[in-house]
C-alpha cells in the first residue's frame, strides 16, 4: 500500500530531518516493507513503512537494528544511519503504521542481476566479513524477529498446509510445481538437524543475503555497508551462504518468466566462495564446508515453496505486480534447484579447492 503525497510529508515531519522536504517518491523493489526515497534541500533519507504483519514487535526489531549499527560503527564501519523523530525515537506509530527513517547512503549502487564474478566475488567478500563482525557479538542481545526463518522443515510444513487448504482454487494449475516440492521433503531438514544437535555452529547471521542488500561504492565498486538487518538473529553460517547462491549465481532476474533464461552459474559460484571462504576461512567447520554446495539448494527450495505457498494463499506475504507473479517466481526457484542438483559434483569440487588454497 502507498501512501498520498499528502500523508508522506505528513510522516516525515515526525523525524529530525535536515532540511525542507522537496519530494518523496517510491524506492527499490523490496518484498516486505513499503520504501520511499526523500529528497530535501539538504541530505537524502529513506522512509520505510514496516510490514507489522511480518514484524510485529517494531520496538524489539528497531533495538535490534539499533544495537548491531551502533557496534558496526564503533567498528568503523559504514552502516546504516537511524534518522530519530522529534521526540528522540528510533521510530514512530502514525495512523497505524510503523515508520523509520535511514539516511540515504550516496554515491553507492546495488545489484538484482550480477553483472560479472567479479562483483559476486566482492559480494561474498563483504558477507564474509560481516561474518566474522556478527561472530563477535552477543546473540542473547537479540530478539527473533520472524519465528522458523529459515527453518525449512517448518516452512514445509507451512506449505503442506497451504496446499491443503487451496483457497483459491490454484492448486490444479500448479500441480508440477507442487509434486516437485514434495519430492524433495527427505532433504528440508539437514541444517536444522545439525543445528540442533550440534554439528552445525551456532551463529549470528543476516539471514537476507540477496546481492542487492549490499550497497557498492559508484566508483571503485568496493563493497560500503550490508542493508536490510531486520532479520539478524541466530541461525547457521549456511543460511547466508545457500541464499547468496540463490539470487546471485542464477543467470536472470528471480521473477524471469522465460526459464530458457534462468540458469546456475558455476563460475559465479566459484566467484563467491572465493571471497565468503576468503574472509571466514579460519572459522568454516569441516560439516559447514561440507554442506556449503548443498545450502544454495536447500536455500532455493526453501524461498521456492514460499513462493508458492504465497500464490496458494492469496499473496499475501511478498509483494506482487501480476496474479501468476509468486508462481512465476517458484518456477525460477525449481529450475536453478535443477541444475544444482547436476553440477553437484562440480559444486563440491569448487569449495574443496577454495578451502585448500585459502588454508
Amino acid at each position: 500500500m502507498t501512501e498520498s503525497n499528502e500523508v508522506l510529508f505528513g510522516i516525515a515531519s515526525h523525524f529530525a530531518l535536515e532540511g525542507a522536504v522537496t519530494g518523496i517518491e517510491p524506492y527499490g523493489d523490496g518484498h516486505i516493507n513499503t520504501t520511499y526515497l526523500v529528497t530535501t534541500d539538504g541530505p537524502r533519507y529513506i522512509l520505510q513503512r514496516m510490514n507489522t504483519g511480518i514484524f510485529p514487535d517494531t520496538a524489539n526489531l528497531m533495538r535490534n537494528v539499533e544495537l548491531v549499527t551502533a557496534a558496526l560503527k564503533a567498528r568503523g564501519k559504514e552502516t546504516l544511519d537511524i534518522v530519530r523523530t522529534t521526540s528522540g525515537a528510533t521510530w514512530a506509530e502514525i495512523d497505524g503504521g510503523a515508520w523509520r527513517v535511514y539516511r540515504f547512503i550516496e554515491h553507492t549502487m546495488s545489484y538484482n542481476l550480477v553483472p560479472n564474478p567479479d562483483v559476486f566475488r566482492e559480494a561474498g567478500r563483504a558477507f564474509g566479513d560481516f561474518q566474522n563482525f556478527l561472530s563477535g557479538f552477543d546473540a542473547n542481545q537479540l530478539t527473533e524477529t520472524i519465528a522458523h526463518f529459515h527453518d525449512t522443515p517448518h516452512r514445509f510444513e507451512d506449505f503442506k498446509a497451504a496446499l491443503a487448504a487451496d483457497k483459491f482454487g490454484r492448486a490444479a494449475a500448479c500441480q508440477p510445481e507442487i509434486d516437485f516440492y514434495l519430492s524433495h521433503a527427505d532433504q528440508y531438514a539437514v541444517v536444522m538437524d545439525g543445528l540442533r544437535d550440534g554439528s552445525i555452529p551456532l551463529r549470528v547471521t543476516h539471514n537476507d543475503t540477496k546481492l542487492n542488500n549490499i550497497l557498492m561504492d559508484a566508483t571503485t565498486g568496493k563493497a560500503r555497508a550490508i542493508i536490510d538487518l531486520d532479520t539478524i538473529m541466530p541461525g547457521s553460517m549456511l543460511f547466508d551462504f545457500g541464499d547468496s547462491i540463490r539470487f546471485g549465481a542464477s543467470t536472470a532476474l528471480e521473477d524471469e518468466k522465460d526459464l530458457s533464461k534462468v540458469h546456475f552459474s558455476t563460475e559465479l559460484f566459484r566467484a563467491y566462495t572465493e571471497g565468503f571462504v576468503g574472509e571466514l576461512r579460519g572459522s568454516v567447520t569441516e560439516r559447514e564446508a561440507e554442506l556449503l554446495p548443498f545450502s544454495g539448494n536447500l536455500l532455493t527450495m526453501e524461498c521456492g515453496m514460499r513462493f508458492l505457498a504465497d500464490y496458494l494463499e492469496g499473496d499475501v506475504y511478498f509483494a506482487t505486480k501480476y496474479p501468476e507473479h509468486n508462481l512465476v517466481r517458484s518456477r525460477t526457484q525449481i529450475k536453478l534447484v535443477r541444475e544444482m542438483e547436476q553440477r553437484a559434483d562440480e559444486t563440491r569440487a569448487i569449495v574443496a579447492d577454495v578451502m585448500e588454497t585459502t588454508k
